[in-house]
């Protein structure tokens, strides 16, 4: 090591095979959150989540869809509003999320965003998305389009969470579902469902291990450095 100067010993650890699978694996299902981005009485967006969460459930998963009604532009009330607190509950509940917002204007919604907004980086010494699964969806008016994934996905990993590599975009949504509001067979349900099924694999892949997965040497090197630094203060 005498090579890398710079490195702090005391800080350095080698990933290694036993300590990714050290912990024992968990056996209730894998709780999923959905996010949706309209608030229109028939919303496919919504639409989509549903036939999602229907997958999820018969995947195996525990699935539980946040409505946006009600809640408040971010910054406009305080954290402790009912539905911020609800959506934040749902999202420390939460192994794994699935986002999915009709695209406007070429980018995601202004509500798909905002709720979004709402989840913060941290919660007292809690990260709440941190090192969870994340699925990224869209729906468009027109022909398809992928401009509102890749912001999810930019989004996603700005959250620290393991989005996954699949992904589904529904061209003229409004087509795709029946008088009943079920989604009919076609080839971008079947990508829906390759989501979901990566999605689940991804979830039981990280969800015991996320801590260890997230585990940085530079966080450490810092909560070293401030242990030291509090250590040694001299007495006043």
């Amino acid at each position: 090591m005498s090579d890398i100067p710079n490195l702090d010993q005391n800080c350095f650890r080698v990933p290694t095979p036993d300590e990714v699978f050290r912990d024992k694996q968990s056996s209730h299902k894998p709780r999923i959150l959905l996010l949706y981005g309209s608030l229109r009485t028939r919303s496919f967006s919504r639409l989509v989540v549903m036939e999602a969460a229907r997958l999820l459930e018969a995947m195996g998963a525990e699935a539980k869809i946040f409505h946006a009604d009600g809640l408040p532009l971010p910054d406009s009330e305080d954290a402790s509003h009912p539905k911020v607190q609800e959506l934040r509950d749902l999202v420390t509940w939460s192994e794994g999320m699935v986002w999915c917002s009709p695209e406007r204007h070429g980018a995601m919604t202004g509500i798909m965003k905002a709720q979004i907004d709402w989840i913060p980086l941290s919660l007292g010494a809690v990260r709440p998305t941190q090192g969870k699964t994340l699925a990224v969806m869209q729906v468009c008016g027109g022909s398809q389009s992928f401009n509102a994934v890749n912001q999810l996905r930019v989004l996603g990993r700005w959250m620290r969470m393991v989005t996954i590599p699949n992904q589904s975009s529904v061209a003229k949504a409004f087509l795709e579902f029946d008088d009943n509001d079920r989604m009919k067979p076609s080839g971008f349900y079947d990508r829906i469902v390759d989501v979901m099924e990566e999605l689940v694999k991804f979830t039981y892949l990280t969800r015991d291990r996320s801590d260890y997965l997230v585990d940085r040497y530079s966080e450490r090197k810092e909560s070293a450095e401030a242990l030291m630094k509090r250590v040694n203060q001299r007495d006043m």
